[in-house]
């Protein structure tokens, strides 16, 4: 196998397990946590499930970025970046960013004291807004998966 072939796999692995585990996030996790009967068990609880998933998230975030970023390298294909028949392109980047910027700087700094203070005051409220922004992140993450696969197999769209 040769390092392009290599880098893809490594690249499709990640995406799908950071993706994937965003969707368990919003469509398993934070419905069960809101049915929990106190608001102690809720944000313990989510806190024990978000401490053990960040990891996997951050390691998978940097390999879909390193891949995704030495692939464009070896194709030489920066110039995609200025036709927008490769809209999937600029869609997977921006996916990227956010998710980066939301692990690797606005939760350790931001979020994550924002979640214990409104937590404790409106457990409810603080989790529904939540879980509207993981929905939003994932419909977000699948359309980009969905224009991805169509681009790369020559259905551009446009």
């Amino acid at each position: 196998m040769n390092d392009f072939a290599l880098a893809r796999v490594m690249h499709v692995l990640a995406v799908v397990l950071w993706i994937g585990g965003v969707a368990m996030v919003t469509t398993v996790i934070i419905p069960a946590i809101k049915k929990l009967a106190s608001k102690e068990d809720q944000i313990k609880t989510f806190e024990q499930i978000e401490g053990r998933f960040a990891l996997q998230a951050k390691v998978t975030t940097l390999l879909t970025g390193i891949s995704g970023f030495y692939m464009l390298y070896v194709m030489d294909a920066w110039g995609r970046y200025l036709d927008f028949k490769y809209w999937w392109i600029h869609a997977m980047t921006l996916v990227w960013v956010l998710f980066t910027v939301v692990l690797f700087i606005l939760e350790p700094l931001v979020l994550h004291k924002l979640f214990k203070t409104y937590a404790e005051k409106n457990p409810a409220k603080t989790f529904a807004i939540m879980h509207r922004a993981h929905w939003a992140l994932l419909l977000l993450s699948l359309l980009t998966v969905a224009g991805t696969v169509a681009g790369c197999h020559g259905w551009f769209w446009v």
